[in-house]
């Protein structure tokens, strides 16, 4: 089998798909429940490189790639994980709608072979949708490894429709599932459904199935649609008419057979809720009946282990301060592994700035141009670059080991009830991690949130838990003014412990205001939701390297890198334009400084953050350059020199204190705030999430700053 990746479209969550379909393609939908490898399908299938997760939600968006399969070509779409296609949640609307309505010509279900009864409920639902539907069941080294094995050939019988096995992490299995799924598109109507209902059930399917046969045109199945229309799920009739072309409630032929069969089903005591009761059991009696005859376990106590480490790291009590613990040690090892590599960055790259500006030079550049590029924009873009690759190296590494091997799931699992008492949802702990690599990730990320109401006190929110850019400047200031009495490991290890400490005040920032929105403008009930714990896995250590550094690392560098450049234009032109005795920089600083000096900083870092808003990672280096007037971006040796400079601006541990709590809780980035208008459609809300933290940060400085004041005077 031969494969080629093509690029990739993207469509929105919703019912309107658009479809990057090339001549004689067909469309392929990769369906399964969440965590079961269904994007490592498809990155196998496409070659891409669609960010996987051994956790629920990872997929948000409908993802799209081309392949070749012999004679074959296809538009693979990778769809949100869903447990039913019975639509109880934004993902399963997605999942639903585009096999339903999208367009594709067949749909493989991707299996979990370590807990197949379960996926069988959403295999059954799709195969009664479609009858072109390939099986594949995933992960079947993992199955091998618990001692359960699949009759592959018996569950195809049982089900109908082909059925194959894959390991695609390995990329076992793949091959042989492309050569069979040509197999789906011959596949003609079945004998028998693949669910058998109650006979009061399938006699009012029998009044309106007829009447349907002949009026959809053939583009659903009637005996689908009849469940849908008994079910009475308005929304999802409204999007079958649209798909069908004439409205299917409202037509007489049709609405008189379901008024029979609802009729029907009332005589026989069956009310709506308990048509709906039978159905969903109906669904997973068949799925039970189905893995019992075709799946066998040597251990039937196979997830004792898992269970045995839950019991401790989700533990009521012990689970939150091991979740502390396992931040801190990912500090502490980021910590002590950037500082090194950083300074040779620093040396390597302010050293080559040296010579761009003596080619410059050679080349006959005027002084101005030659100081406005390598003084301004490059000299920014080294200092970005310097502070944010080694420790984004380590940490987003580290970081994905932790959701590769299954425990981000269980520190959501862990926080889902102060979430829930804050009356939020608790799939905000999974959207507020994703903020410790970037803020922008974190709201993009909120869409795994189904109540609009939570998902937007979760953008909200996002940006009280610090990003990957933060890090270098609350760790500098740490070491400098909090732990410089103290040397070797235990300067280090104090450092960590404070730096989390911080971490932790900006996770209870984030549920004290998602408790006060949630209380005001954004009242509500927290919704309940299913969180799968996925089994704990072994790690691909080389794929996780390479996946965090290219899909994580370069892409915060880069877009870092875009908004650096200019910002170290606009900053070299105010630190270089002069108004009577100083710079505009210096003018700009004196009028914020009262303000500024009230809440414990002063009008230098004030005006520093507010030109950092393109990058945090630039606020220490405008800083730096105000203070020594110099109208370019100066390096440092050491901490020792940068905490010589700042102390003889007039730095004190009340100003270092403050700065941390300014630096925490301040507006979100420009691209933040552009990905949550994205996000959110609104200017207001936009707005709204780049005050609360600005507002939160002023007012726990000025209480820090003037509290300190009166215990050092």
């Amino acid at each position: 089998m031969g494969l080629t990746a093509e690029s990739v479209g993207k469509s929105a969550c919703g019912g309107n798909f658009v479809l990057d379909i090339k001549d004689g393609e067909k469309v392929v939908a990769l369906a399964g429940n969440p965590n079961v490898g269904k994007s490592t399908v498809f990155n196998a299938l496409t070659g891409m490189k669609q960010h996987t997760g051994n956790w629920t939600g990872k997929t948000v968006q409908n993802a799209q790639g081309h392949c070749t399969s012999g004679e074959n070509n296809y538009l693979m779409v990778d769809i949100p994980g869903t447990y039913s296609l019975l639509a109880h949640s934004a993902e399963e609307e997605v999942a639903r709608d585009l096999i339903c309505f999208g367009g594709t010509d067949a749909v493989i279900v991707v299996c979990d072979a370590s807990c197949l009864e379960r996926n069988l409920n959403l295999v059954l639902q799709t195969i009664e949708i479609t009858e072109h539907t390939l099986v594949c069941v995933n992960l079947l080294d993992e199955a091998k490894k618990k001692k359960i094995s699949v009759d592959l050939e018996k569950l195809s019988e049982k089900l109908g429709v082909p059925v194959c096995g894959t390991s695609a992490r390995s990329g076992a299995g793949i091959s042989e599932m492309m050569e069979m799924l040509p197999q789906a598109f011959s596949l003609q109507k079945r004998n028998a459904p693949p669910v058998i209902y109650p006979e009061k059930i399938e006699n009012a399917l029998r009044i309106v199935e007829p009447v349907l046969e002949k009026k959809p045109g053939g583009k659903l199945s009637s005996r689908w649609t009849a469940l849908r229309l008994l079910d009475r799920d308005e929304k999802l009739n409204a999007s079958i008419s649209g798909y069908v072309g004439f409205d299917i409630e409202t037509d007489e032929e049709i609405s008189h057979a379901v008024s029979e069969a609802k009729k029907y089903l009332a005589e026989n005591d069956i009310s709506e809720t308990g048509f709906k009761d039978i159905i969903v059991t109906s669904i997973v009696c068949q799925a039970e009946r189905i893995a019992a005859e075709c799946v066998e376990f040597e251990k039937p106590d196979y997830y004792e282990r898992d269970r045995k480490i839950d019991r401790i790291l989700t533990h009521r009590i012990w689970g939150v301060p091991i979740m502390a613990a396992m931040l801190l040690l990912i500090f502490w090892i980021t910590i002590e592994g950037a500082n090194y590599p950083s300074e040779l960055l620093f040396g390597a790259l302010f050293s080559l700035g040296g010579k761009l500006s003596g080619m410059l030079s050679a080349c006959g550049a005027p002084e101005w141009l030659n100081s406005m590029l390598i003084d301004g924009v490059y000299r920014v873009l080294a200092w970005v670059t310097a502070v944010m690759l080694p420790p984004m190296a380590i940490f987003f590494p580290l970081f994905t080991l932790l959701e590769d091997v299954g425990y981000l799931p269980r520190v959501a699992f862990d926080l889902d009830r102060y979430f829930k008492s804050s009356n939020a949802c608790g799939k905000q702990a999974l959207t507020m991690m994703m903020g410790f690599g970037c803020n922008a990730a974190g709201v993009t990320g909120c869409r795994i949130i189904d109540s609009p109401r939570e998902r937007l006190i979760a953008i909200l929110t996002n940006s009280f838990v610090p990003c990957n850019g933060r890090f270098p400047t609350l760790i500098a200031v740490i070491t400098m003014f909090l732990t410089a009495g103290t040397a070797g490991f235990g300067q280090s290890f104090l450092s960590v412990l404070i730096l989390t400490g911080v971490i932790i005040l900006g996770v209870i920032l984030t549920f004290i205001m998602s408790k006060l929105l949630s209380s005001t403008v954004l009242k509500g009930v927290p919704s309940s939701f299913a969180l799968e714990l996925p089994p704990y896995r072994m790690p691909q250590i080389g794929k996780v390297i390479v996946r965090s550094i290219f899909d994580r690392t370069i892409f915060v560098l880069g877009r870092a890198a875009s908004v650096a450049a200019p910002a170290g234009l606009l900053i070299w032109l105010l630190g270089n334009i002069r108004i009577a005795d100083g710079s505009l920089l210096a003018v700009c600083a004196e009028f914020l400084d009262p303000f500024a000096r009230f809440i414990g900083l002063d009008g230098v870092i004030l005006l520093a953050f507010i030109l950092g808003f393109p990058a945090n990672e630039i606020v220490v280096p405008i800083m730096l350059m105000m203070y020594l007037s110099t109208g370019k971006i100066v390096e440092y040796e050491d901490l020792d020199s940068l905490k010589s400079i700042l102390i003889d601006n007039g730095w004190n541990i009340t100003t270092a204190v403050c700065m941390m709590i300014f630096m925490l809780c301040h507006f979100p980035c420009s691209t933040t705030c552009m990905t949550i208008k994205k996000e959110t459609g609104s200017i207001k809300w936009t707005l709204t999430a780049f005050l609360l933290p600005t507002v939160t940060g002023v007012i726990l400085c000025a209480l820090t700053a003037n509290i300190m004041r009166i215990f050092t005077a």
